[in-house]
């Protein structure tokens, strides 16, 4: 892979990697996750396509989210990007596709689109987890702090949210010390911004019917609250719903990342 760097509109840094030949196809990934956590489905994917894995502002050798981090920021980067690049293609997952569908309601500058799971509110948003998670950060706690997020956001199971503080915590204390945390755990901050961001979309969903781009929204069979994609491929004019089975939201990455690219790749080309 090649490493490429362009200037935001604030003038922010933002790193992308190109490999592969054919069609441009810019890739975006979400809250808690580096470019490194879609390197296999960049690879997949780069047997049909010139991938660009994007490093998203807050990560590795991109710039900072800087003051009065929005969503607007992460938008510029993305069109920063392609018109560096050109590319008329785009994957995101979570927040990443939420960022590439906002960037496509305003500005038409891809022709397809497949996001896996984005971030785009149509029920309410948990915000009460945000305080305390914000005050275990400041307190030097990373994993007291990943413990409100995982109890509170709304997006683990239900017998997880249920287990005691102290135990989650610890649990994770002594469980989770691997490369996947060591990456997390400089993005902890950077997550609740995003998450921040993704509340303030509530209600505005309606809005993604301008966009213009073909758009496939992927699901796995194991995500609750599958409805919610239901109603985006319903407000979007030109969109379509696949649901795959035995995944879930981390289907974009590892083992499972071929599979998700191999629909990708039917719908892109």
């Amino acid at each position: 892979m090649s490493q490429s760097t362009v200037s935001s509109a604030d003038g922010t840094p933002i790193c992308y990697r190109t490999s592969g030949a054919g069609p441009g196809l810019i890739v975006l990934g979400g809250s808690l996750r580096t470019s490194e956590d879609y390197l296999p489905l960049a690879t997949a994917l780069s047997r049909s396509f010139t991938v660009h894995l994007m490093e998203r502002r807050g990560r590795g050798a991109s710039g900072p989210l800087g003051p009065g981090y929005a969503l607007a920021r992460e938008v510029d980067d993305l069109l920063a990007v392609q018109a560096e690049t050109g590319a008329r293609l785009a994957f995101g997952h979570s927040y990443g596709g939420l960022v590439i569908l906002e960037t496509a309601r305003t500005s038409p500058v891809f022709e397809r689109i497949v996001a896996y799971e984005p971030g785009v509110p149509v029920a309410p948003v948990p915000t009460a987890w945000m305080s305390p998670y914000r005050e275990r950060l400041a307190a030097d706690d990373p994993y007291g702090a990943f413990v409100h997020f995982i109890r509170g956001s709304g997006g683990a199971p239900a017998f997880m949210a249920k287990l005691p503080y102290w135990y989650l915590r610890f649990a994770l204390r002594i469980g989770f010390r691997g490369p996947s945390w060591q990456r997390m755990r400089p993005l902890l901050a950077a997550n609740v911004a995003e998450h921040e961001q993704i509340a303030a979309q509530q209600g505005e969903l309606a809005g993604f019917a301008a966009v213009k781009a073909a758009v496939l929204v992927l699901c796995g069979s194991r995500t609750p609250g599958r409805a919610e994609y239901a109603a985006l491929r319903d407000t979007l004019i030109d969109a379509t719903l696949e649901i795959l089975p035995g995944l879930n939201h981390f289907g974009p990455e590892g083992k499972t990342a071929p599979l998700v690219a191999d629909h990708a790749r039917a719908f892109l080309l």
